[in-house]
Order: C-alpha cells, then structure tokens, then sequence
C-alpha cells in the first residue's frame, strides 16, 4: 500500500487467536481486517471450520487475565450471561495419579464457558472496534509479495461459491489459521526453505457429550469442575464442567490408542475405568442432551520459526498455527492471548513489527515454558516417544512429587495451579521455600485421604438415569 494510504493489517482466520491479534493490531492499523472461511458474525454455535469448538476449550487463568486487560469487563458479561465462573485450583476437582489434590482458592479466574460461547462475546466485542472489518465466506488461496519476495504486501482470497479471486492489500499479515496453516508451503514456495518442526505423536482422541442433571442432584456442589487426569498407569482422563444454559459439558479421552467409544453404552462402561469414580457417579444422575461426538489429535506440533535465518517482512504467525500444544492441558487460547500481548510490544512507533524479533520473544517469552512442562508430562507414558534427557526425567520425578504434595497442602496445589494455568513460569515450583515445602509434604506419600472417591447420591429420591437406560 502507498505511504499516503491508510494503513492495513489482514488476520487470516477469525477464531480466537485472529481475535486477540485483530484487538491488539487495531491500536497500530487504520484498518485490520478479519478473512474466514465461515460465517462469523452472529454465531453462537459451532461453526463448521472449527471441529474442536463442539469440545471444552479451556480459557486458563493467564488467558482469562490478558481477555480482561484487552476487553474490560467482559468477564463479568460472560458471567451475567450465565456462564458458571470459579477458581482453578479451589473450585475445581483435581485428581492426579489418582489421587484428589487439596483444594485451596488462588485466585486464579476459571469461566465454564463452552467454546463458542467464549468466542461470541470475544468477536461481539471486537467487532465493536471501529477499525475492524470482517471478510466472511473467503477461501484464503495464498500470499502477495513484492517482486524480490522479500515483503508480503497482501493475501488472495476467494468468495466461497464463486470463482473470482482478489487480493487484499495490506502493511502486514498475520496467520491465525490453526494447525492447518500453509505458511510453511507458502514460504518454502517463496523460496525461505522449510520450517523446523517438533512432533510428537500421542494419539489422542476425545469424545464430548452434554448433560443436564435432574431435578434435586448435584454432584458438584460448590465446585465448577471435576478433572481426573490420564497417568502412565491409566493413560484415560476427563474434563467434567458446569456450562451455560444450566448443562454440564464432559470431555474424556484417551491416549496412544486407547480411545473412548461414541456409544453411550461403552462410553458409560469406559467413565467407570477413570482415574476417578467422580465423573461416573455424577453421570448417574445426569440426562444426555446431545449424542457423543469425537475428534482425533494425532500428534502436537511445534513450528520453529525462529530458527529461520530467513523470513519476508509483512506477515507474522500466530496461536496453533505456531504450535498445537496437547489440547488435555487446555493451552492453546491462553497462549493465543500471550502471542498477542507480544505481537502488543512490537508494534511501536508505527513501524511494522520485524518478524525474526517477534519469533525470538514469542519462543522465549510464550512457547517455551508451556511447551516444555507439557512434553515433560507427556513424557511419563512410555508409549509417547521423545528425548527423556536426564533434565527431563528429573522434572518428571520432582513433578510427581509436586502431585503427591498437593495431596496434603492446598498452598503447593495453588502453586501448581498457577505454573498450569500460565499465571508463573514453570520455575516458580523450583523456589527454594516451595521445594522445602514440597519435599516436607511428600515425604509420606499422598494423603490417605486422597485415594477416596465420591461415592455420591442425591438425598432426594432421584432415579439413576443409567440404570434406568438398562431397564428400558
């Protein structure tokens, strides 16, 4: 675009990591500009390109942070819309190896917004912005460059249903596509070679379904969330949370193959095999709304743009299109939000962001902390093959002992909660008082009271819908 011409940047995908980056740009751009494939505006449901927004998406306490900072009072709107809220580490039931951590409030924000809720009132919001404009119903076909290559100056798009194609002009695009991002094909067209990759694969899947439990049973009581965690030794978990619109939202998986059934049925018998009898009993009282759905996560990616010597000014990449972390962990918007801020810090003085500076922070600052806590998880099943550096089994071992402490002490599962919900570096955990403090409360093993799960039942006569399903 000339030099006398409004300024624009062009975000390729709408979905939560196009939004953060179409706030954050709007500060720095005449005219920011939204491509998606559907439509976006107005939509409370799934949309059709993007599969995972009919599972739990988690916001983690950092990201919750960054939403408010960037939209002021949105969270108290979410929560006014009906949207259950509560605290990571003290209003949510965390079972580790089996065993129930102490629960103690950290102040860590926790909504149990499905995801295309969370989405609605995030764009509602940008969409608010005077200088944002959205390009729904667009295919994305590729980039405009300069002649030498050296700076992208605009995206091709197509009307979907139509065969005409037109370029958008822009001062910077930005990639927000997700993991099916072809910025890796776009540049090694372009001539800048091939994106260093990390995968590991983990053959994940999980299954969804809705609930809504009947008149006079509530499993949860003060708590939002019921969370048994897969482990080595039962490599099944769950995600159990109060939603909107009075329903409960269950996601299990399981890993390296071991996958849960979409019948309901066999995903009955399958709750009954995880890390917690909780999740089982409180199904019991709890009618299905919807049929069990499933989505397959092969493998996590990691995209390493910053190891490129490399890269066309004008285009930066962000949220999965960077890096598909594990979605059990429930990273992936929060560190959408992070990606954001640090996209914030380099749009100064009206000066297009340098690319490389951008990938070297965004790695250092955003990537690496989550990224390396979870590949040390997903490192304890045997099955997931990786490099179990001698560093990497020693933070296996003192994580492990980080469980068992919190088994005992709410203050260590707060302090866990807040490295897992982004809040603190991983290294917090290795503070001098906290690994006194968790050395002291392991030393015994978990508490005894920690093996012992719900065994819940209403006090009104409420029939189990269960057995109630095998009668019929």
């Amino acid at each position: 675009m000339g030099q006398d011409a409004p300024t624009r940047a062009v975000v390729l995908g709408g979905s939560i990591a196009g939004l953060f980056a179409a706030r954050v740009l709007a500060d720095a751009y005449d005219e920011v500009r939204i491509v998606d494939r559907d439509t976006l505006v107005g939509t409370k449901g799934p949309r059709r390109h993007a599969p995972q927004g009919r599972h739990i998406n988690g916001l983690l306490a950092r990201g919750q942070q960054i939403m408010e900072e960037l939209f002021p009072g949105l969270t108290k709107q979410i929560l006014d819309y009906g949207v259950p809220g509560g605290d990571l580490s003290g209003s949510c039931r965390w079972f580790f190896g089996g065993r129930r951590l102490k629960q103690q409030h950290a102040g860590l924000v926790t909504l149990g917004a499905r995801r295309p809720v969370l989405e609605f009132h995030i764009r509602e919001r940008v969409e608010k912005i005077p200088n944002v404009v959205f390009t729904e119903q667009h295919d994305i076909l590729g980039l405009v460059t300069t002649a030498d290559r050296g700076t992208v100056t605009g995206v091709r798009v197509q009307r979907r249903g139509t065969k005409t194609e037109k370029v958008i002009e822009a001062d910077l695009v930005v990639d927000a596509t997700g993991r099916g991002s072809r910025t890796p094909v776009w540049l090694e067209e372009l001539g800048y070679g091939a994106v260093p990759e990390e995968r590991k694969k983990i053959d994940l899947v999980y299954v969804t379904q809705h609930f809504r439990l009947r008149e006079g049973a509530d499993p949860f009581g003060d708590d939002v969330a019921i969370n048994p965690v897969a482990f080595p030794g039962n490599p099944r978990g769950a995600v159990f949370v109060r939603t909107d619109g009075g329903e409960l939202e269950l996601t299990t998986y399981g890993l390296l193959g071991d996958h849960p059934p979409t019948d309901q049925a066999g995903l009955y018998e399958w709750l009954k095999t995880l890390p917690s009898k909780d999740v089982y009993n409180a199904i019991r009282y709890a009618d299905p709304v919807d049929e069990p759905t499933a989505f397959r996560f092969p493998t996590t990616v990691r995209r390493q743009y910053e190891k490129l010597t490399r890269f066309p000014a004008g285009l930066l990449v962000t949220g999965d299109a960077i890096t598909c972390f594990n979605p059990v962990y429930a990273q992936g918007m929060s560190v959408a939000a992070l990606s954001a801020m640090t996209m914030r810090q380099h749009l100064h003085s009206g000066a297009a962001p340098e690319p490389t500076d951008y990938f070297r922070d965004l790695a250092h600052d955003v990537i690496d902390p989550p990224w390396e806590m979870t590949n040390t998880v997903d490192l304890t099943f045997p099955g997931v093959k990786g490099n179990r550096t001698f560093q990497v089994r020693m933070a296996q071992k003192y994580l492990k002992r980080v469980q068992v402490a919190a088994t005992r002490d709410g203050k260590v599962t707060a302090a866990y909660m807040r490295a897992a919900g982004l809040v603190d570096r991983p290294e917090a955990l290795m503070r001098p008082g906290m690994v006194l403090r968790v050395l002291a409360k392991s030393l015994f093993g978990p508490s005894p009271e920690s093996g012992v799960h719900a065994n819940w039942a209403p006090a009104a006569a409420v029939t189990p819908v269960i057995e109630e399903r095998r009668a019929a």
